[in-house]
């Protein structure tokens, strides 16, 4: 499928991922014979991920490690040696402890702002009065 497909399916623009492709955390599969890049299922799922990184405030940099982790994991073709399977469950591990302190840090401020649009909403009902 085309870039504005993949566009559509995802919520991502046209240019993020055309930078996404610049930095190398997603490369099209193929291009068409007109030069358009093409991307199948597999791409759209990996832009998906990155799109779920991104409210965890993840670096791009934090997001190729993460999904070189991930490729290798799933890796067959070589299949990742024991000792470096475990390796890379160990970088895994750290990027989920990442990812859950993040989401924890997101709820405490989803507490806050809800706690100040409560206190708002009592101010202008008590202003009614």
């Amino acid at each position: 499928m085309q870039i504005g497909r993949v566009a559509e399916r995802t919520g991502l623009s046209l240019r993020t991922i055309r930078h996404y492709e610049e930095v190398g955390l997603v490369i099209p599969s193929a291009r068409s014979k007109g030069g358009f890049r093409l991307y199948t299922e597999a791409d759209v799922e990996r832009l998906m991920v990155i799109r779920r990184m991104k409210p965890l405030d993840f670096s791009l940099e934090e997001m190729g490690d993460l999904l070189e982790v991930v490729d290798a994991l799933a890796a067959e073709d070589p299949a990742p040696s024991p000792e470096e399977a475990e390796r890379l469950r160990e970088r895994l591990r750290a990027h989920q402890q990442i990812a859950d302190a993040r989401c924890e840090k997101l709820r405490a401020q989803l507490l806050a702002a809800e706690d100040f649009a409560a206190t708002l909403k009592r101010r202008l009902a008590s202003s009614r009065r």
